[in-house]
């Protein structure tokens, strides 16, 4: 099937489908309308904010849906009126079987993780959290069950020991972008072939909330320098400075490094090293490169520590 016959609806949210949507299009290949989150109030004035996908997808001239409810009988009129062959789902909402069952070559969704593992909203992250070496990326053909599918291809990468959740979501991100454009060739040449995932072996990968930022002082050093990093840039682990003066200061920490002291004291105790901020865990010392201060810009420990003498870190009362 050539490129200007195969008329596809692409379905995404944020920057990571961008890099998708751009490699198919110039590709050549016939989006003829893309689905995304319908705008948001934010900031004091309330001003609608249009999401990464529809801000490119105007640019690029495309028609863009933004259905509230997915399964409002307007909406899935729209699409059927499109006649699309194939739709392309990253970054977005679980369709219901309605939407993703209608095209006849299929639904085809791009996963930031190596598939069974880290099925849900957080892959990047909890694969970072977890202290797991290797990530990567997968195309699958969705069902009714969240990221079930069978996968059409799989690719994968290394993360470094310092790596941050931001570092490896731009390296998946373009890593991914490659991999849906050739998923895209081979279904429209009939080429690919699909590996149904193994029951029972996943990981779960829920969506991160703000009880799950906090750090926990009385685990390893490792443990905590690995869900810092899962976390930053966005949305930041958290802990509670407890302050020589008795005032306690919520921050939020994005760098960490680990260093190779044993320790024989409390967990959370503060250590001031010169410039630099150090802090105890269970089982050695975790210096602390750079946090944001609650109503505060970001930066380095050691401005922090111009104004401010540190004790105790602790977690913060929910």
């Amino acid at each position: 099937m050539n490129k200007d016959s195969l008329k596809i609806v692409f379905f995404g949210t944020p920057e990571f489908a961008v890099a998708s949507l751009k490699s198919i299009l110039d590709d050549g290949w016939n989006v003829a309308a893309v689905v995304t989150a319908p705008d948001k109030p934010a900031g004091r004035g309330h001003k609608l904010l249009q999401s990464d996908v529809k801000k490119f997808a105007l640019e690029r001239g495309l028609s863009v849906l933004q259905p509230v409810n997915l399964k409002d009988p307007d909406f899935i009129g729209s699409l059927r009126k499109i006649d699309a062959d194939l739709f392309i789902v990253i970054a977005f909402r679980m369709l219901p079987e309605a939407v993703w069952s209608m095209p006849r070559l299929g639904c085809f969704n791009l996963h930031a993780s190596l598939l069974p593992r880290y099925r849900g909203a957080a892959p990047i992250n909890r694969a970072i959290m977890n202290g797991d070496p290797v990530t990567g990326v997968t195309t699958f053909f969705l069902k009714q069950e969240i990221d079930t599918g069978d996968i059409i291809d799989q690719r994968m990468i290394a993360i470094g020991e310092n790596d941050n959740a931001g570092l490896v979501h731009d390296r998946l991100m373009e890593i991914g972008a490659d991999m849906t454009l050739q998923t895209v060739r081979d279904i429209a040449d009939e080429t690919l072939s699909v590996t149904p995932q193994p029951d029972g072996e996943f990981i779960p990968a829920p969506k991160i909330f703000r009880a799950d930022c906090e750090i926990d002082w009385t685990k390893s050093a490792k443990e905590i320098h690995d869900h810092v990093r899962g976390l930053s840039p966005y949305p930041a682990a958290r802990t509670t400075i407890t302050l020589s003066s008795g005032q306690d200061i919520e921050v939020k920490i994005f760098d960490t490094r680990l260093l190779p002291e044993k320790i024989g004291t409390e967990p959370g105790t503060v250590v001031i090293d010169g410039k630099r901020l150090i802090v105890a865990a269970s089982d050695r010392m975790l210096e602390i490169i750079s946090l944001q201060p609650s109503g505060k810009k970001p930066m380095e420990a050691s401005a922090f520590l111009a104004g401010h003498i540190p004790v105790k870190c602790h977690k913060s009362v929910l």
